[in-house]
């Protein structure tokens, strides 16, 4: 019986084993995946320890992939088609697990597709360089080449639970694209995902011990992803306080970190209200609000906040949220409980603080309603800090000098969206807010899967993310040069 479909009927759980180059290891110590929605149990999943990391890295340190570019690219694309044909099945699993609405996974299917197609075409790209060494009076009739080599280590890869394929997806498919070898733990709330990731991939000829994955309590085996001596790369997703972590104790290994944002719509007098509200509710609604990018802060001039907020609120409500196997459903749950009562709790702290609550703010379980917020002030931790959920939070602004200096007051600098046609607003937005990404007239997340992504300040080391950028942090220069005699 499917996880979903035992979900739903009570069933006794399966078990789920590790992934280690290819082999399903069960181990005496399991840990069980609940239904963020019905509190059922959809797996026990086994619990790695020491011994399984470090039989995981030897085993992807001692492989040398033999893969040609059009091999590497054929996996990248046969994995792309398995995914779309199994979509149905994938999505519902991503669903039981986190609790996002069926349309939510499903649209997490297609993205993830768009990746391994990407990193396919990518792989098939040569990425060397010629330098003609005859440019001064100093240089000689050589030539200097370069070309790009996969690491000799092996690449560390932790991942969150708000998109369990996709987040993965962005790691392993560069990882493949450049013939890399890649140990990877996934957020210990949704990792079944993953696990049906790993075995798609060997079905469609991937080397089994170029991906392997380790389900376990990360307090227990963290650390030796991060510090093993076999470890050349750590790439992560998530939170700040653990990314900040990572980049302490891990040390002399390269980083990259994709950690929180708390990103701004800012609607200036000029605006198309309808366009603006629509990007509004969409942006702070999709995946239940837990995206990185998603809108945490709205900031609206003040002179057009009345009818934006009424068009806010009147959308807002017709966010249909419940039970996210439904197709009707538009908003699922959060990942559990615990974050919809920490929502709940801020939405009261603003309120006790002035802020005026519009719509919303209902909590049962996991389940918490889209919300909003009106006449919230900078300070107030509802906007302070990341609100990781479906909050609306409305901040009016006098104009463009103040949205500049309100959204550029927080330890985050991921993304941000603009709303105005003026090309001196939008020309100074670009150039003065201290985000990663700027988009116009779009939600703050828009992007391909291949262009650049990543933030500053507490919201990543300036690396970038995405297939073309990954492929770049995943491999080594390496230079040499040839007698030329032209």
């Amino acid at each position: 019986m499917p996880a979903e479909a035992a979900a739903r009927a009570g069933a006794p759980a399966r078990t789920e084993g590790l992934r280690i180059a290819g082999e399903k290891l069960t181990t005496a110590r399991t840990a069980e995946v609940r239904n963020p929605y019905s509190g059922a149990v959809v797996a026990a999943v086994s619990q790695a320890g020491l011994p399984e990391v470090r039989r995981a890295l030897a085993a992807a340190r001692a492989f040398r992939s033999p893969l040609t570019r059009y091999q590497r690219y054929r996996i990248c694309q046969r994995t792309a088609e398995l995914l779309r044909a199994r979509s149905e099945e994938v999505a519902n699993l991503i669903t039981a697990e986190s609790g996002l609405c069926k349309k939510d996974s499903v649209y997490e299917v297609g993205r993830a597709c768009d990746v391994f197609l990407f990193a396919g075409n990518a792989a098939l790209q040569d990425d060397g360089q010629v330098f003609s060494c005859d440019l001064t009076e100093h240089g000689k009739r050589r030539k200097v080449y370069t070309l790009r080599e996969p690491l000799q280590g092996v690449i560390s890869a932790i991942t969150p639970f708000n998109h369990p394929l996709n987040q993965v997806a962005h790691k392993v498919a560069p990882s493949i694209a450049t013939n890399n070898r890649m140990v990877l733990k996934p957020s210990e709330k949704t990792p079944l995902t993953a696990l049906l990731l790993a075995d798609i991939l060997y079905e469609a000829g991937l080397p089994p011990a170029m991906f392997s994955v380790l389900t376990g309590d990360p307090k227990e085996i963290a650390d030796e992803l991060l510090t093993h001596a076999d470890v050349d790369l750590v790439t992560f997703t998530g939170g700040v306080a653990i990314g900040k972590y990572i980049a302490a104790k891990a040390v002399y290994k390269r980083q990259v970190l994709e950690l929180g944002g708390n990103d701004p719509l800012i609607v200036l007098e000029d605006a198309d209200l309808e366009e603006a509200s629509s990007l509004a509710v969409a942006g702070s609604y999709r995946n239940s609000g837990q995206r990185c990018t998603a809108i945490k802060r709205m900031l609206v001039h003040e002179g057009v906040a009345d009818r934006f907020v009424q068009l806010l609120v009147e959308k807002t409500r017709a966010i249909r949220y419940g039970d996210p196997m439904d197709p009707a459903t538009d908003m699922g749950t959060v990942i559990d409980e615990a974050a919809a009562r920490e929502f709940e709790a801020k939405v009261e702290a603003a309120v006790a603080q002035g802020a005026q609550l519009l719509y919303g703010n209902i909590r049962r379980g996991a389940l918490y309603s889209p919300t909003v917020l009106d006449r919230v002030t900078p300070e107030m931790a509802v906007v302070r800090t990341e609100t990781f959920g479906p909050v609306s939070p409305v901040i009016r602004i006098g104009g463009i000098e103040e949205a500049i200096r309100v959204s550029n007051s927080t330890a985050y600098g991921l993304s941000s969206a603009v709303c105005t046609n003026r090309l001196d607003y939008i020309t100074r937005l670009v150039s003065e807010l201290n985000v990663g990404s700027v988009n116009v007239r779009e939600v703050p997340g828009y992007r391909l899967e291949v262009t650049p992504f990543g933030g500053i300040k507490d919201s990543g080391l300036g690396f970038k993310e995405g297939v073309q950028e990954a492929m770049k942090l995943f491999t080594n220069t390496k230079t040499y040069s040839l007698p030329w005699p032209g």
